[in-house]
C-alpha cells in the first residue's frame, strides 16, 4: 500500500523557480532513502536529488547542484524539491522516489541513485519551463 504523490509542477519560464512535494503514506517503516528523478521525452529517467531520510545527507546531481535543493519535512512525512533558476532543458516528468540506502549494494536491477536503491515511485507531476 505504500504511496507517493507528487504536486506542484507546472509551467514558468526560465529563470523562474518551483517548488515541488511528495506525499508519503502507507509505508510500514520509513524509507531510508527518499529522491527525485526526471525523464524527458525519448530519453532515460536520470537521478536529480536524494536524501537519505535519518540524517538528512543529501546528495544532488552536478546539472541541478546549486539550483536545486532537496528537503524534507519528516513531521509531514513529506518530501521537497525547490527548483531555481530553471532552465529549459529541466523540462520532464518529474517522479518521487522511495528506497533503502547500500553503500556497498548494487547491480541488482534496482535504479540506483547516490549509494540508494529505489523501490517505490509517484506517478509524476510535469515541469515545463520556457525560454
Amino acid at each position: 500500500q505504500p504511496q507517493l504523490v507528487e504536486s506542484g509542477g507546472g509551467s514558468v519560464q526560465a529563470g523562474g523557480s518551483l517548488r515541488l512535494s511528495c506525499a508519503a503514506s502507507g509505508f510500514t517503516y520509513r524509507p531510508t532513502c527518499m529522491g527525485w528523478f526526471r525523464q524527458a521525452p525519448e530519453k532515460a529517467r536520470e537521478g536529480v536529488a536524494r536524501i537519505v531520510t535519518g540524517v538528512a545527507s543529501t546528495y544532488h546531481a552536478d546539472l541541478v547542484k546549486g539550483r536545486f535543493t532537496i528537503s524534507q519535512d519528516n513531521a509531514k512525512n513529506t518530501l521537497y524539491l525547490q527548483m531555481n533558476s530553471l532552465k529549459p532543458e529541466d523540462t520532464a516528468m518529474y517522479y518521487c522516489a522511495a528506497g533503502t540506502f547500500d553503500y556497498h549494494s548494487g547491480s541488482d536491477g534496482r535504479p540506483r541513485f547516490g549509494a540508494c536503491n529505489f523501490d517505490y515511485w509517484g506517478q509524476g507531476t510535469q515541469v515545463t519551463v520556457s525560454s
